[in-house]
């Protein structure tokens, strides 16, 4: 465990390690590697953040999507899934009711979906920015054209979320269709990344032909993009998929993996994702001991919360939805955190 520790000791104090290094980290499944890596990315955290967790209110607005990927339970192929789309109205609603619970960021997730095309974007970011001009808006809703993230960074989001899935090209290859190009997933963060977006990135755990090696690339990836968010949680399959029946990724190895993200980026905005909550009870309390410090409560209309199944048995309820907000500050504070009401903005590095 000494090794182990002195190991940690250089990773917080150099913001990275050799590939071999890194390997050895990566691959030590002990419980006290695990609790001693958690303590430093916490420390670590504290001193970028305090004690603070940012909280999002997230809005699924459509589970329409025009792409076909392997791990996703909304993908195109997909004749099982119960479509919705949100309206105008019933988005803004959403927002009014987040406001009044004390939201100050909103988070618009949705599949490719071709009718939100930058017409119908452009209308809603104004009016979202016009009735609530102190709050954040966040936008996950894939990849398109450098000028649509323009336009629509110029009618007042302030972020984008887009998770890089893999920064393996041969691995992006297994978990996409050939329609999609690895090639373009990273030009398309790089262009969020000039427009100047607050730019978040993200891979899943355990996803089906990871290994240490992609896990590395990933980390590596992230190193040099410097995105201002980062947001990994374990793969858990969905029904009516190609990977219905894989194992699901490992908390123990998400958890290892946020405190190693927390260590080489200590400032990055790091949610403890719905996914980890979903895999494990205590999973969302371990993420945040782990170095997160974020979490998103689900706005959306809870009569299409369980359509939005990306993968299955998500939460969307309780502390994981807006109404259990009073709930998981409860939570929040007992493990020695305290839920923050602000935009919760990427400090700058």
């Amino acid at each position: 465990m000494r090794n182990m520790k002195e190991l940690i000791d250089k990773l917080e104090k150099n913001r990275i390690l050799s590939h071999d290094e890194l390997a050895v980290l990566i691959e030590d499944n002990s419980k006290e590697t695990l609790e001693y890596l958690n303590e430093r990315a916490d420390a670590v955290r504290r001193i970028a953040f305090g004690n603070s967790v940012y909280i999002r209110g997230l809005i699924e607005f459509t589970n329409y999507c025009k792409n076909d990927c392997f791990y996703c339970g909304l993908r195109l192929s997909n004749k099982n899934v119960d479509r919705y789309r949100l309206t105008k109205e019933q988005i803004l609603d959403c927002c009014q009711k987040g406001y009044a619970l004390g939201f100050r960021t909103f988070v618009l997730q949705g599949g490719e979906d071709p009718y939100w095309n930058d017409t119908r974007l452009l209308v809603l970011i104004e009016e979202i920015k016009a009735r609530y001009p102190d709050c954040a808006l966040t936008l996950s809703i894939g990849e398109r054209p450098k000028e649509s993230y323009e336009k629509l960074k110029l009618a007042g989001a302030d972020r984008f979320l887009l998770r890089h899935e893999t920064a393996d090209a041969k691995h992006y290859a297994v978990l996409h269709p050939k329609e999609m190009s690895h090639e373009n997933r990273v030009q398309c963060l790089k262009n969020l990344k000039e427009i100047g977006f607050q730019t978040g990135c993200g891979f899943m755990v355990g996803s089906p032909g990871q290994t240490t090696d992609t896990i590395i690339e990933d980390l590596l990836f992230i190193k040099e993009l410097q995105p201002e968010m980062v947001g990994i949680g374990p793969f858990l399959p969905a029904a009516d998929t190609p990977f219905s029946d894989r194992e699901p990724g490992s908390v123990e190895l998400t958890l290892r993996l946020l405190s190693i993200i927390r260590l080489m980026n200590p400032k990055v905005l790091l949610p403890a994702t719905t996914a980890l909550g979903t895999a494990s009870e205590s999973g969302r309390s371990r993420g945040i001991r782990a170095g997160s410090n974020v979490i998103m409560p689900n706005l959306s209309p809870s009569d299409v919360r369980e359509k939005y199944s990306i993968y299955d048995n998500k939460l969307a309820t309780g502390v994981e939805g807006s109404e259990g907000l009073k709930e998981l500050k409860l939570e929040i504070e007992k493990i020695g955190y305290k839920i923050e009401v602000t935009r919760g903005d990427a400090p700058r590095v």
